[in-house]
């Protein structure tokens, strides 16, 4: 039997946006009608120059927690693959961060599986971002907007699953 479970990776090494598609496209098999991807990278920022972005995680806890979102993007919309691989370490303006891909027979569901993941990612993932400029070194606070965008898709959440626990 074929595993559905989310494909969730951490990792320093460059992410490969085709191999990942690729495996994306097999893990959802032919019912597929529809596959997107999202791929976030290290930006230039006008307030100072950006030379590099260092991102740690809590290992152990931060894979579970993006194999839940995944989870449950999945029964939310019927998703057939989701793939969610982000770096961690040292990298440069232009460097990936994030990929996350998701199929499904209709683009509709796959598009908003993949947007409500990402803005789950930016705000419930123990990840943490240091910027490094010329100006110095210095943590990267959580930003209003990003709760926000988190915020429409818990109002919208299902009702939670008889049996569950806290």
């Amino acid at each position: 039997m074929q595993d559905l479970r989310p494909r969730v990776r951490i990792q320093s090494e460059a992410i490969d946006m085709a191999s990942e598609d690729a495996l994306l496209a097999t893990a959802a098999g032919p019912a597929a009608g529809a596959r997107v991807g999202f791929s976030g990278q290290v930006r230039a920022t006008h307030e100072a120059s950006l030379e590099a972005l260092w991102l740690e995680h809590y290992p152990g806890m931060t894979e579970r927690l993006l194999l839940e979102i995944g989870e449950e993007a999945q029964r939310r919309w019927s998703v057939l693959a989701v793939t969610i691989v982000h770096r961690v370490g040292l990298m440069q303006v232009g460097d990936l961060i994030v990929w996350v891909g998701v199929a499904s027979a209709h683009r509709q569901e796959a598009l908003t599986a993949c947007a409500c993941i990402m803005d789950r990612l930016k705000t419930e993932a123990p990840f943490w971002k240091k910027e490094i400029s010329s100006a110095g070194e210095s943590w990267v606070e959580a930003r209003a907007s990003d709760e926000r965008a988190r915020q429409r898709w818990v109002q919208e959440a299902p009702a939670r699953r008889p049996g569950a626990s806290d």
